[in-house]
């Protein structure tokens, strides 16, 4: 290896060491000299030892280095034992002994692997490091059923996905399985941070913002809780119509987003009517917000547990069963069948007529047919949202929802037939 190009990786090592040591001395900075496991000097000087010991199993065999990284392992544990038994460590977590385990490894790799590796793993390690007050917060503010939740999403996604056969099923070879599951765990994915990001926001710092948030997850639920509000406090209803409008126009780049995923070709097609659509949605919002007043009146929208393993499974045969629906309508129907199903899905979800047409146009089907059949869906499905605003708020909110949702629908045709 080159003189100076072995200086650069040492070097490197060193620097690495020092960047953990500055977060860690820097975190244990009240506590007396002598009180703490290990500081800035012991950081950068651990690194290097992992860089010049690397060097050495270069000459000497690998065996080696794991000879050293053990030496270490035992000395770091054996002066944290001491430290604790002698009262110096106020709490015994083994953090601080991981780092220098880990900061030995970086230096280890910069010599005899990839310096960027070493490098990005120095800096995610200092950065998690950092985050204990905000990760900490977050688990006293977790709940079990959101946890268990997260372990479900986890579940059929990292050990049930990788197993289910990747190829087509049934008639038309409509039903692959593991193309079913993967959209089921995308849906899954996308609620699961919708229902987070409502918690985070917090669904009292106003109507606009619950609105927004509460269209991440669903977009006809957030509709059907301003519906009720605005029934018991009529005085509302015009704050809540703008909450209504700007929840169901995130509901088109969610639809954009689903589709991309799936099928990137169908985004040039209906990306643009989604984007009319969104921009057209959230301007008739913010007109109506303006015309309400402006405040921070809140709007509650009912969380839920973000992830069980029931509805996913319902929606997965609601996708199969649409999929294989699509895949007959065209068959027998041609393009007219295809926009008949879609119609009729958008009465009661868009997200699985979304997934079901977006993957079909990786085959047969012209994705300007399935574009077009998503918009329809996602048309009928706004007005689907607008009966509820009628049939549960009443007239005092309804005019404004419909207003709104007409200039939403009527740009959505206009960009239909000019795009």
């Amino acid at each position: 290896m080159e003189l100076l190009h072995l200086f650069q990786r040492l070097g490197l090592a060193l620097a690495l060491g020092l960047l953990i040591g500055l977060e860690r001395g820097w975190q244990l900075r009240e506590r007396s000299e002598g009180a703490r496991l290990a500081g800035l000097r012991t950081f950068g000087l651990t690194g290097l030892m992992g860089g010049v010991w690397a060097l050495l199993a270069r000459d000497f065999g690998p065996a080696v280095l794991g000879v050293g990284f053990a030496a270490l392992a035992v000395v770091v544990i054996l002066a944290h034992l001491q430290m604790v038994r002698g009262g110096d460590q106020p709490d015994h977590g083994i953090t601080t002994v991981v780092a220098l385990l880990l900061t030995f490894a970086f230096g280890a790799l910069t010599v005899s692997g990839s310096m960027a590796v070493a490098a990005a793993g120095a800096v995610i390690t200092a950065f998690l490091l950092g985050l204990k007050p905000v990760l900490h917060d977050w688990l006293r503010r977790l709940t079990e059923p959101e946890l268990f939740a997260a372990l479900k999403l986890l579940l059929i996604s990292v050990v049930i996905l990788p197993v289910l056969p990747n190829r087509g099923l049934g008639p038309w070879g409509a039903l692959n399985p593991y193309a079913l599951w993967w959209m089921v765990v995308l849906i899954a994915g996308i609620s699961f941070v919708g229902y987070f990001a409502v918690k985070l926001m917090g669904p009292n710092r106003g109507v606009p913002l619950t609105g927004l948030a509460g269209g991440l997850a669903s977009s006809t639920a957030t509709t059907l809780s301003f519906s009720r509000l605005g029934r018991r406090q009529p005085d509302l209803r015009r704050l809540l119509a703008a909450g209504v409008a700007l929840s169901a126009a995130t509901m088109f780049p969610r639809i954009a987003l689903e589709a991309a995923v799936v099928n990137s070709d169908v985004l040039p097609v209906l990306g643009p009517v989604m984007a009319t659509m969104t921009a057209l949605g959230f301007l008739a919002a913010g007109l109506l917000w303006w015309k309400a007043g402006n405040g921070d009146t809140p709007g509650e929208v009912a969380l839920q547990n973000p992830f069980e393993i029931g509805p996913a499974l319902q929606f997965g045969f609601l996708l199969a069963t649409i999929m294989l629906l699509a895949e007959g309508a065209r068959a027998w129907l041609g393009d007219a069948g295809v926009y008949l199903l879609a119609g009729v899905s958008g009465l009661t979800d868009v997200d699985a007529i979304t997934l079901s047409l977006s993957r079909m146009a990786q085959g047969e089907l012209s994705t300007h047919v399935a574009a077009r059949a998503i918009t329809l869906a996602a048309m009928v499905n706004t007005v689907v949202k607008g009966g509820l605003v009628v049939g549960i708020a009443g007239r005092g909110m309804a005019g404004p929802v419909a207003a709104a949702f007409g200039v939403v629908l009527a740009g959505g045709m206009a960009a239909v037939l000019l795009l």
